[in-house]
């Protein structure tokens, strides 16, 4: 589904095995299906950006999003999101007030993993001597078309996601980068909407912005 990495980091190369002397493509890893982590969200709409906690579980196509609180901001609320991809509903939760809203799910699930038609873009690592993490790159670009969609770092030994990038026709790119990650979900509850979300009404979730 949830940026880029700053660009004073160093990107290394790593040769590709070859097989009688012609580079052999990798094929796409498979993403675990459950984990907890961190994230930094850059949304091009508001031109900021949101550091969050996810609870992510690929198996019961669930998502919880948690806002972190990162200094004082007058006026700024701060929501816990819980994405339900099987019953079609997503909830908003005020974390000052436990207000929340409701809303009809109408997107298509977006599993963090990389899609067996993939197009392998490169090999490096992240890093420097003694400090490296091998990823690999991916993406959606096809021959007949030029530009590429989405825009996938993985971890190469346990292809955890480490960066996303999507790009609309338009050209505006939507970043997540991912850190801190456990296997696994500490605390499956956390997908249970609290007792407020049980009377919400179906609605708009501007309504919940100001003071």
């Amino acid at each position: 589904a949830m940026l880029s990495f700053p660009l004073a980091l160093l990107f290394s190369p790593l040769a590709l095995p070859a097989v009688g002397g012609t580079p052999a493509g990798p094929s796409p890893c498979a993403s675990p299906l459950q984990f907890d982590g961190r994230a930094v969200a850059y949304d091009p709409v508001s031109s900021r950006s949101r550091r969050l906690r996810l609870c992510y579980d690929g198996k019961g196509r669930r998502l919880m999003v948690h806002e972190e609180r990162k200094g004082h901001f007058p006026c700024k609320r701060y929501y816990d999101y819980i994405y339900l991809y099987d019953e079609g509903v997503q909830y908003q939760i005020d974390q000052s007030n436990k207000r929340c809203l409701t809303k009809a799910l109408t997107d298509a699930w977006d599993p963090y993993d990389i899609p067996s038609n993939s197009t392998f873009e490169d090999q490096y690592l992240i890093g420097g001597p003694g400090d490296q993490v091998a990823v690999q790159e991916w993406s959606d670009r096809k021959p007949a078309r030029k530009f590429e969609t989405w825009l996938g770092v993985y971890t190469t030994k346990d292809c955890y996601p480490v960066h996303e990038t999507y790009i609309d026709s338009a050209g505006v790119a939507s970043m997540t980068r991912f850190f801190d990650i456990e296997p696994g979900i500490k605390d499956p509850s956390i997908f249970t909407p609290p007792a407020s979300c049980h009377k919400a009404l179906f609605t708009d979730w501007e309504e919940m912005g100001g003071c």
